[in-house]
């Protein structure tokens, strides 16, 4: 592959950081992101961004990172026994952001470029990426609204591929242990090369592109909306949920702690508050309990309809 195409693309992954931060402190209006560049000892290094304590952002970390080295780590060769030893680049942005409002969701986005070159072989390369919505109280428009979205994202590169990415979504962000989805979804795709680099490139650009139109609406439309401390501590309660997830499933989590990247950027998606209760059960006909029974169950949200 010729150098200027991992160039080009952390050119763009750069420039999406630098957009989806000017549009999440536009809309928090009071806070800025901390700066924080990185180097990690085997090669390579990123640009952490945080914000804590916002108005509308309880806390907000968008992450940028370009790696190298040669050998990777278990996650990434589990499914992949030929890249064992490999030199390899993995570049890409990753975002976590946990509003202070229970009626604003919780949402994760990542896109990434793998790129590897084994010992004995020719070299490989493959994008990845996605976003999902974590509502506490759940939204019928704002679903749709998420949905058809990333619908949009999808529609110029086949007629297939939000269907297909929607299902890995649905399939990836589930908790076995708990026998639940983590939100409502959205899409995720992994090892896409299709059509070529330039190809697989503009799907995975149009990816990133689409979060900032997904999800900043959403949070306009609700951020000001009033609510009460028993509300507060449902979204702490399942913000546990969140943490399980990245703490024992999450792939991104586990590349990052195995290739000894930067422990402060990898755990920069943990919320700053969470809580536990043991067996807890919402009220039956709830807010909460509509939670569980509409908007954490698959459903197809573009066509949606409570008829």
């Amino acid at each position: 592959m010729p150098t200027t195409q991992p160039d080009l693309v952390r050119a763009y992954l750069l420039d999406l950081q630098d957009r989806i931060c000017d549009a999440l402190a536009t809309e928090d209006g009071s806070t800025t992101f901390k700066e924080d560049a990185w180097e990690r000892n085997e090669g390579g290094g990123g640009r952490s961004r945080v914000m804590e304590g916002g108005k509308v952002f309880e806390k907000a970390g968008i992450n940028f990172s370009d790696v190298h080295g040669k050998g990777l780590p278990p996650s990434a060769t589990a499914a992949r026994p030929h890249l064992a030893g490999a030199s390899f680049r993995a570049m890409g942005v990753s975002l976590v952001v946990h509003p202070r409002n229970p009626n604003v969701p919780t949402t994760h986005m990542n896109v990434r470029f793998f790129f590897a070159e084994p010992e004995n072989g020719e070299p490989i390369w493959w994008f990845g990426g996605g976003f999902d919505l974590t509502p506490y109280y759940g939204e019928i428009e704002d679903a749709i609204h998420w949905h058809k979205t990333a619908q949009a994202a999808c529609a110029p590169f086949g007629d297939d591929h939000y269907a297909k990415f929607k299902k890995v979504c649905d399939e990836y962000f589930f908790l076995p242990h708990r026998n639940e989805a983590r939100g409502i979804g959205g899409i995720f795709f992994d090892d896409y090369n299709e059509g070529g680099f330039e190809q697989a490139f503009a799907f995975m650009q149009s990816i990133g592109n689409h979060f900032v139109p997904a999800y900043q609406p959403i949070v306009a439309r609700r951020k000001d909306s009033e609510y009460t401390e028993a509300q507060r501590q449902f979204q702490l309660y399942r913000r546990g949920r969140y943490v399980e997830f990245n703490l024992v499933y999450d792939r991104g989590t586990l590349f990052g702690l195995q290739s000894n990247g930067r422990t402060e950027s990898i755990l920069m998606s943990l919320p700053p508050l969470v809580r536990w209760d043991y067996d807890w059960q919402p009220e039956p006909n709830s807010k909460e309990a509509e939670l569980y029974d509409r908007f954490l169950k698959p459903q197809d949200w573009v066509n949606y309809s409570e008829v």
